[in-house]
Formats: C-alpha cells, sequence, structure tokens
C-alpha cells in the first residue's frame, strides 16, 4: 500500500507546479472539474473576500485568473499540455534501435517480409486487374460517348 502512495505522490509532484497544480487536479480534469475549482479559489482568493494580506491575495488570484484562461479555452489548453507534457492519450514510443543488434543481412533473411519486398497474393492480384479492366472500360465509354455526340 506504501509503494502505491509513493508512485501516486510521484506522479501528483510533476504537475504540482503547473497550472493543474493551482487547482489541485490532474492534467486529465474536465472542464466542468476546472470551473468548478476556479470558483472556489476564486472565493478564496478575491482581494474583497479573503483574509489573507491584499498583495499576496492579488497575486495568487491574478494567477487564478491566467490559469483559469488557458485551460478554459480548449485550443490554449491543448498547447499548454503540449508544453507541460502531457498527453492525453497514451503514447508507446518505441526504442530508437529498433532491430537492436541484428544487421541488415539478418534482417533480410529472415522470414518477415515487408509489405513492399513480399510478392502479390492472387487476390490482390486479381483486384489490381479488375480495377485494370473497369479504369480501361470507362476510358472506352468515354471515348465512344465523344465519338458519337460529334
Amino acid at each position: 500500500m506504501d509503494g502505491e502512495r509513493q508512485v501516486f505522490s510521484n506522479q501528483r509532484l510533476w504537475f504540482s507546479d503547473t497550472y493543474y497544480g493551482l487547482f489541485g487536479l490532474h492534467p486529465s480534469a474536465s472542464v466542468m472539474e476546472i470551473r468548478r475549482a476556479y470558483r472556489e479559489l476564486s472565493k478564496l482568493y478575491h482581494p474583497d473576500t479573503t483574509s489573507l494580506p491584499l498583495e499576496e491575495a492579488r497575486s495568487k488570484f491574478q494567477s487564478l485568473n491566467e490559469a483559469y484562461g488557458v485551460l478554459a479555452n480548449p485550443e490554449r489548453r491543448s498547447l499548454y499540455d503540449l508544453k507541460i507534457g502531457y498527453s492525453r492519450w497514451n503514447v508507446i514510443q518505441s526504442p530508437l534501435d529498433f532491430h537492436g543488434d541484428e544487421s541488415e543481412d539478418d534482417y533480410k533473411s529472415s522470414a518477415y517480409l515487408d509489405a513492399s519486398d513480399r510478392p502479390l497474393s492472387s487476390g490482390e492480384l486479381f483486384a489490381l486487374f479488375l480495377m485494370g479492366l473497369t479504369l480501361f472500360a470507362c476510358l472506352i465509354l468515354a471515348l465512344s460517348l465523344a465519338w458519337f455526340r460529334g
């Protein structure tokens, strides 16, 4: 259980100094969650309603407004997410050296053939034949119509 808590706290640390951390939210938070957090925190930090010193309240309230301005706008939020390195979709990146220590000769002699290196199957050849036949028939039809219309 402590290990899980440690992993969660480590994951939470990377965005604590972002606009999301200012609202106490995860970057995957919905627009409604962001709006709710903004309303609660703006009541807390508004210079007219807070018990904090005026300069501190102003500073925090301006930071809140700036963060909300970015996170409430979908385009600006997407750009901000890219800037902080957050992606809404899980991306699995392959290692740079995909084939490891294999030489190119080992790769070419393996059972794997790239789609551009292998011969076409009979079904693919038949489909190509039908497409060519259709193209030829359309060309003949267009020329014959042009000839009959004069």
